[in-house]
C-alpha cells in the first residue's frame, strides 16, 4: 500500500474574524479544493479549524460533512520551562498517512510550520518516510518583509522576545548588534497581541535613533497597516496598536 501524504494547508491571517469575506481574496482556489477533499486533520485548535473548514464548504463543498472529518490537536510542550520538553511521539497522528491517506496540517493563521508547532509534524513524517505537500498562503512574516522596505536580502525571523523587562532590553540590544554586524540583516519578531504596545515601547526605549524599525499590524485585514521609519522619527508620534490583532515588528541597523 502507498502512503499517503501530509499537505500543508495555509490559512488566512484573520483568525477568523473575517468570516464574512470570500477565502479567494486571500487564499488560491487550488488550496481550497485541497482543504475540501481532506478527512484527516491536525490542527492547533479544532474548534478553529472547524470553523476554518465551514468557510471552505461555502466556496468548495466539503468531500464529507464537517461533524465526520478526524481532526486531531497538535500536542503543544508546556510553556515557561526551562528544561527541554520531553519528546512527543507523533507517529499516532499520521497512521492515517501510514495507511495511505492524506493528512492535512493546518495553523491558527499564515503557512503551517512556519513560526508554528507543526514543524516538528513536518519532521516526523520525513523520518517515516510520507511525503511533505505545501500548499501556497500567505505568510505574515513574508508580507511584513516586503512592506517594510528593509533588507530583504538578508534576514531572520528570531520568534519572541523575552518577557522580563530587563532580559528583554537585552535582547533587543544584542539584536540590533548583529543586525549591524551582518551588514544590515533584517531581524523579525513576533508578539502574543496583548503585548504589542510592551514590545514596542521596548523597542523606542533600547534600540539607536538611526535604527530602523517596521510595524505591520492587521495584515490581510482591511484596516490593516504597515509603518517603516527611524527610531527617533517613532517616538515623536507612535501609533498606538491594538491589544487583539497581531503584529511583526522588524528592525534593520546599519
Amino acid at each position: 500500500m502507498s502512503k499517503g501524504r501530509l499537505i500543508l494547508v495555509p490559512n488566512t491571517l484573520d483568525f477568523g474574524t473575517g468570516a464574512d469575506v470570500d477565502l479567494q481574496d486571500t487564499l488560491p482556489l487550488a488550496a481550497l479544493r485541497h482543504a475540501a477533499r481532506l478527512t484527516h486533520w491536525v490542527a492547533e485548535n479544532a474548534k478553529t479549524t472547524r470553523a476554518f473548514l465551514k468557510r471552505v464548504d461555502g466556496v468548495v463543498p466539503l468531500a464529507q460533512p464537517l461533524q465526520a472529518l478526524d481532526i486531531v490537536e497538535l500536542p503543544r510542550p508546556p510553556k515557561g520551562g526551562r528544561t527541554p520538553a520531553p519528546a512527543i511521539d507523533l507517529k499516532p497522528l499520521l497512521k492515517p498517512a501510514l495507511d495511505g491517506q492524506d493528512v492535512g496540517l493546518i495553523s491558527e493563521a499564515g503557512l503551517p510550520a512556519i513560526a508554528d508547532p507543526g514543524a516538528a509534524l513536518v519532521q516526523a513524517a520525513h523520518a517515516l518516510g510520507i511525503a511533505v505537500l505545501p500548499l501556497s498562503g500567505p505568510s505574515s512574516l513574508l508580507l511584513a518583509l516586503g512592506a517594510s522596505g528593509l533588507n530583504g536580502q538578508s534576514f531572520a525571523f528570531v520568534g519572541y522576545l523575552p518577557v522580563d523587562a530587563a532580559e528583554r532590553a537585552q535582547r533587543v540590544r544584542d539584536l540590533e548588534a548583529l543586525s549591524r554586524r551582518a551588514g544590515g540583516q533584517t531581524q523579525l519578531m513576533i508578539e502574543t497581541p496583548y503585548r504589542n504596545e510592551a514590545l514596542l515601547g521596548a523597542l523606542l526605549a533600547t534600540l539607536k535613533g538611526d535604527t530602523w524599525l517596521s510595524v505591520s499590524c492587521g495584515l490581510s485585514l482591511p484596516d490593516g497597516w504597515t509603518r517603516t521609519a527611524r527610531v527617533s522619527a517613532w517616538k515623536s508620534g507612535a501609533p498606538a496598536l491594538p491589544n487583539d490583532v497581531p503584529a511583526v515588528f522588524a528592525l534593520l541597523a546599519t
